[in-house]
């Protein structure tokens, strides 16, 4: 998210920011159901293969980055962001596989709100905290029956998002533009071309899962990445992130009619619940925001 002074935005610009914002959401949640699509053909390893590559090969040209100008810490920081794509990008489709795409993007979203509510020090951010952790245990219902290593694997994905965000912060207050993730996708495209090569070698791919993987690329990497700098240009930090609320519900909505994933109403309540944390904590810092 962008620091310093904001101007206030227009109706109109605020109308298409979060306008915006939704597109880029939707198109992410998309993009996973289209990827999980080809898990039968080439499994989730397949599809986060082949999503680092078309990334790789999308942002680096368009981020056009100026590696003789980096620095060692540069090189370290966009190191650990290569890692942690591929960190996040396979514990979330692996989670998608076991759990659904509600419950995999809910578990994700943890991540964000988490930084969220660990940075601020208000009893408001604490009862947020609680609804959240109360949303996780009703969208998990422990028991016998449940996969309690797909929800381990979908609260890595979390963290990794979490890092991913941390990361992504100190880059941009250090390297201009899109140069420190162009770096890290090629950085994480390089790591996975043995991978593919290998993963490939044992489970050849028909054309129609790469044409998926393809597409789960571009709607899930690409086109968020590039619609969300231009919506942060249009509507305040605080709003932009309240709008993250809105994940775990299109991941909801697109698993009902792209994957046929039905929900039970106790995993409707915990998403419920874990989407209103992050707009209470979320609006009511920004109105803080507004009045310091």
């Amino acid at each position: 998210m962008q620091g310093g002074l904001q101007r206030p935005a227009s109706g109109s610009a605020l109308g298409r920011g979060v306008g915006l914002t939704q597109v880029a959401s939707l198109g992410n949640q998309l993009g996973a159901a289209t990827g999980a699509l080809a898990f039968p053909a080439i499994g989730p390893v397949g599809v986060v293969a082949i999503r680092q590559l078309v990334a790789a090969a999308v942002l680096v040209p368009a981020g056009r980055p100026k590696f003789r100008a980096m620095r060692r810490a540069d090189w370290l920081t966009v190191t650990a962001l290569a890692l942690v794509f591929s960190i996040m990008n396979t514990t979330v489709y692996i989670a998608i596989d076991r759990l659904g795409l509600g419950l995999a993007i809910t578990l994700e979203f943890l991540g964000p709100l988490a930084l969220v509510i660990l940075s601020a020090r208000r009893a408001i951010d604490l009862i947020g905290g609680l609804v959240a952790v109360t949303g996780v245990v009703t969208l998990v219902n422990p028991g016998p029956t449940s996969d309690l290593l797909g929800v381990a694997i979908g609260l890595v994905s979390a963290a990794a998002w979490a890092a991913y965000i941390l990361l992504n912060r100190r880059i941009g207050q250090t390297m201009p533009g899109m140069q420190g993730t162009a770096t890290a996708s090629l950085i994480s495209g390089v790591i996975w071309i043995p991978i593919a090569i290998a993963w490939f070698t044992a489970h050849p791919p028909p054309l129609w899962a790469i044409g998926l993987a393809v597409v789960c690329a571009l709607a899930s990497s690409v086109l968020p990445f590039t619609i969300d700098v231009i919506a942060l240009r249009m509507l305040p930090a605080g709003l932009f992130s309240t709008l993250q609320s809105m994940h775990p519900v299109w991941a909801a909505l697109v698993g009902l009619v792209i994957l046929g994933q039905q929900l039970t109403p106790h995993e409707l309540l915990g998403i419920g619940l874990v989407v209103a944390s992050n707009v209470l904590v979320t609006s009511t810092n920004a109105v803080r925001a507004r009045r310091s």
